[in-house]
């Protein structure tokens, strides 16, 4: 699930999970309703929300064994689903979780999430704040996970994450715009779409939605998103000459697509 930051990905994941009650409309998880059935989908769903859910005074290996314990099992008896992702924590297992580092902090809370063997994981914006290296190591132990029959839910700010998933939903003001496979989502946009940084990433929303040049402007993770009213390269150039006259001293831009 993808959508610029306030679009209702984390609403929707916190509903999915029973953690939040609709106001209105039916939801399901494996063919349990979210409110009528909310106790089978607790013990079928792993849920890892977008800040770490981890008691810091804990030590890793005490974290591990309380999400065990409230589940009503044992590290043991599914370490096996864990094992690739433990091991790599195992040799600082007495540190606390206060003192790790973004990488093995998302990794425990990975393997919290999944001590239970759930038969669906929703992740939500689990690599927003995480260096490129982490990132990469995060998706590679999702794909081993997809392997081992787990249905895997996850939103993300981040294109090009969004195109390793095998089907893409679009989300917008609380609404599901479209489902479809990256490549089809890729095919309907019909604008150019880049992704901008700045050292005042305030600022910089503000100087592009006053540009008379931007046609959107929503913010997603580390970048803002935005698209020309006309497609042409000057207007990109007039645009990076404009940010160095507003004083951003660090700014960039890519293209993340372009529609053919």
């Amino acid at each position: 699930m993808i959508g610029a930051d306030g679009a209702g990905k984390t609403s929707i994941f916190r509903i999915l999970t029973t953690l939040l009650v609709p106001d209105s409309g039916t939801a399901s998880v494996n063919g349990f309703d979210v409110v009528k059935d909310y106790k089978t989908i607790r013990k079928n769903v792993g849920y890892m929300p977008g800040k770490f859910s981890l008691y810091q005074d804990l030590t890793i290996e005490e974290n591990l064994n309380f999400f065990a314990t409230v589940f009503n099992t044992t590290v043991a008896d599914n370490y096996d689903l864990i094992k690739d992702i433990y091991v790599q924590l195992e040799p600082f297992k007495n540190r606390r979780a206060g003192k790790l580092s973004g990488g093995m902090k998302q990794k425990l809370a990975l393997c919290c999430a999944l001590i239970h063997r759930p038969t669906v994981l929703f992740l939500d914006e689990p690599t927003t704040g995480v260096d490129v290296v982490s990132r990469k190591e995060f998706w590679e132990m999702l794909k081993g996970l997809k392997q081992q029959g787990i249905t895997i839910l996850v939103s993300t700010p981040y294109m090009d994450e969004a195109s390793l998933c095998e089907r893409i939903a679009l989300i917008q003001n609380g609404s599901i715009m479209t489902i479809d496979t990256p490549d089809n989502i890729i095919k309907q946009f019909p604008d150019k779409l880049f992704a901008v940084k700045a050292d005042n990433m305030s600022k910089l929303q503000n100087t592009l939605r006053s540009n008379p040049q931007i046609k959107s402007c929503f913010s997603f993770g580390d970048f803002h998103h935005i698209t020309f009213q006309n497609d042409n390269e000057n207007q990109q150039n007039e645009l990076v000459k404009k940010l160095t006259r507003n004083q951003f001293s660090k700014h960039r831009n890519k293209t993340y697509h372009t529609n053919n």
